[in-house]
Order: structure tokens, then sequence, then C-alpha cells
């Protein structure tokens, strides 16, 4: 493994520089940063490092920790998915996007790292031997559906390895699993859905959730598989299927084990459920209650509101998703209540098309040109949450300087908590 940078605080510094190679640790050859941190957690660690020259340098430590050691490693190399599902959003994507948004990731160490969903189709077993040895849990499974026939057709990978006896592998062993299914109409829903729910609530408590999501579909589909989005009344009928699945389950479990995703909910014009019933909220990043959770922290903050004062003219931009529960349960308060001047409006979705509903997937080219129509109505802009990624670019690779540059008025990042993105805007 390449060294990317030595902190200035590791014993290491000014032995070992960026671009030195860690050769191996105990003799043995350290695959990534997971195997790293796993490795140098023996009580007497043997670390060979060797320069640009192929000079190698011995160094012994007791006790080390990777925090005390200060070793950022090169750890890029990700593995690529080689599956073609029928579903897949990166397929349904456009020139111009950020780099990231092109690589289809299929690296069980990011499910591990990150929670990201990967399908175990190009793990080996000796992949499943380090996961257990190393106790790489919780992982992120999608399944999409348990009868292997037709999830070699979703994934379009003949050679897919048969799923329930992975996860049955890695459950025994005492790895958590948390699933999902991808949900296609007339493709893996009805029984289907029904069977996947079944065999994989036989595997709890190693498989501890499962998350029953959409698929999203794009403008961008040209020549692929010909899908379509759930109406609402079918999109009822998955919520009410699933949540007798939920009673049944509790019943027999202790645990609800499966959820549809809020967007069935929105989809439906249904209430949420109440929190309580999201259980540990383990699929929260996957849309499982986030809504729910959004009104919730709302309802128990908004007290601590009473008194904001403010005369600037505000425009909250959201997606459709979200329009209906906060222009229900959070708006009315905020201008009924504190008197405050704030406008909530739906920004289309252009670029991806209409199908495509959520705030996280506003371009900056459809925010802004909305913003601009409206320019003459407010004083400040708030913008999702999600629309921004870690280096203040939209998905279309506009920054939110240029943004504000174009708009040429107060432009503010929304936060989760909608108490405190008041509190900034009326400061």
């Amino acid at each position: 493994m390449r060294i990317a940078d030595v902190d200035p605080g590791s014993p290491l510094f000014g032995h070992v520089r960026p671009g030195y190679t860690l050769v191996s640790i105990n003799g043995q050859k350290v695959l990534d940063t997971i195997d790293f941190t796993y490795k140098i957690a023996d009580e007497r660690v043997d670390m060979r490092f060797a320069d640009p020259d192929g000079r190698e340098i011995d160094f012994q430590f007791d006790d080390a920790s990777a925090g005390e050691l200060g070793l950022t490693l090169d750890d890029r190399k990700i593995r690529f998915c080689k599956n073609d599902c029928i579903f897949c959003f990166v397929h349904q994507q456009p020139q111009g996007m950020r780099r990231a948004l092109y690589f289809q990731d299929e690296d069980y160490r990011l499910s591990f790292t990150h929670g990201n969903f990967v399908t175990l189709s190009n793990t080996t077993d000796e992949d499943i031997a380090r996961i257990i040895e190393q106790r790489l849990s919780p992982l992120y499974v999608s399944v999409h559906a348990t009868d292997d026939k037709l999830r070699r057709c979703m994934l379009r990978n003949e050679k897919l390895p048969a799923i329930l006896p992975r996860l049955r592998q890695l459950t025994e062993k005492g790895i958590t699993i948390h699933t999902q299914v991808v949900l296609c109409p007339g493709v893996n829903d009805g029984p289907h859905c029904d069977r996947t729910i079944d065999e994989l609530a036989e595997l709890q408590p190693g498989v501890e959730t499962l998350a029953v999501v959409p698929v999203g579909l794009t403008k961008y589909r040209g020549d692929l598989a010909k899908l379509r989005t759930y109406t609402a009344e079918e999109a009822g009928a998955i919520i009410d299927r699933i949540e007798q699945k939920q009673q049944e389950l509790l019943k027999a479990t202790g645990s609800r084990f499966v959820w549809p995703a809020d967007e069935f909910y929105v989809a439906a014009g249904r209430p949420f459920p109440k929190l309580h019933t999201y259980e540990e909220m383990n699929q929260f990043e996957n849309g499982i209650g986030m809504a729910r959770e959004f009104i919730t922290g709302f309802n128990r903050r908004r007290n601590r509101l009473k008194g904001l004062k403010s005369n600037k003219r505000v425009l909250f931009m959201t997606g459709r998703s979200a329009l209906p529960f906060l222009s229900q349960d959070v708006l009315p308060y905020i201008r009924n209540d504190l008197n405050l001047d704030v406008q909530l409006h739906e920004v289309p979705n252009r670029f991806w098309g209409d199908t495509v509903t959520v705030s996280g997937l506003l371009t900056g080219q459809d925010l802004l040109r909305h913003a601009r129509i409206k320019t003459d109505e407010f004083d400040t802009v708030v913008l999702p949450p999600n629309c921004l990624n870690g280096d203040d670019l939209f998905l279309d690779n506009l920054s939110l300087d240029q943004f504000k540059n174009a708009l040429g008025k107060e432009v503010v990042v929304g936060q989760y908590n909608v108490a405190e993105t008041l509190r900034e805007v009326c400061q």
C-alpha cells in the first residue's frame, strides 16, 4: 500500500514519507485501510516500509493504533460493478454531471465503511472469509428478489451466485446485514415481493432489516428496459401489503423487519407512520422514516422559535416529494404562528424529468432557473439541504458561488433541522 500522508505527530514522521510503500505488517501483505486497522490491533506490530528506490526499513510497535501511527494510505482501488441492472440509475444520466456519479461501485468494503448497498456479485470465497474474520459488520446488500432466476434477469448477470446461501453463510457467522429491494412494476412486486420478504425474514436476526424502495427513472433511458413508476393506487396497495407483513412479523419476531420507502407514502398521498414504528431507523439514509423524523424534529423544536422576527421575504425551494409534508406539517406554523413571510415552492426537475421528485436530485441550473423566475418575490432563497456535495457543487457541477453570483440575492443552504435554518435566515 502506498503512503499518502504522515501526520506530524506520528512516531513515523521523518522516517516514512508520502510515496513510500507499506510492504507488510507482521510479515503479511496489507490489502487496504480496513486490513491495516485490523492488523495493527495485534499486541506486537512489525511494520516494513520501502522507499521509492526499494530500500526497506523496519519498525516495531507495541499496542499500536491507527490514530497513533497517523498514516493515511492511498486506498483508491474500488471494485467496479459488472452487473447491468435494468433499473441502474447510473445508466440513466447524461454527460456533464459530477464524475463520481458515473462510477458503479460494487465493493463490500464501502458497504461496511459507508453503508453503500452491494449485490455481493463479485464477492469471492476469500472475501467472505475475510468479512467473517475481520467482523466487517453490518453490511448493506441489494437483494431485489430471492428468486435467483428473477434476480439474475434483473441484474442481467447469469453468473450471479445464489443470494440466500451467501446471506445465510454470513449471518450464521455473526455478520449483521441490512437489505433492500428496488421494486419495479410488473417485475419483482406482487407474489415475488411477498416471497422475498418471507425468505429474508427467515434469516432474522442476522438479516436485520429490509427496505422496499420504488424504482427511480429519468428521461434519459433511451433503449434501456421499459419500466414505469407506480401509480398512487398501486403505491397504496404496496403500503397496505407491507404494513400487513409488518404486523405479522412484529407478532412473530418482535420486529417489523420490512419498511416501504417514504416515496410510496408520498405517491399514495398517505400520512407517514409514527416515528416509533421505524424502530432503530437503520435504513434512514435509504429514505425509510426520513420524512417522519423531519416532521417530528421540527415539532419538538418549534417552540424555540417563538419571538423570532424578520422582515425578509424567504423562498424555500424543494422537490415534489417533500412538498406535501412541508406544506402541511411545517409551513402553516411558520406563516400563521410566527408570522414570517415564507413561501414554499416545488422546483420542477427539468434536467432529469418529471419522474425524479426528490430534492437531492435537483440540479443547480433547475434551482437557479426557478429562483430567477421568482426573484421579485423574495429577499432570501433557501436551498434544499442535500443538493450540494462536500465541495459545494451541485449535481451538474455548478458551484454554490456561481449560483450566488448569478442570482444576486442572499442564498442559504438549508439544514435538515428547519428550525435552525429559520434562525440562520432571520439573523
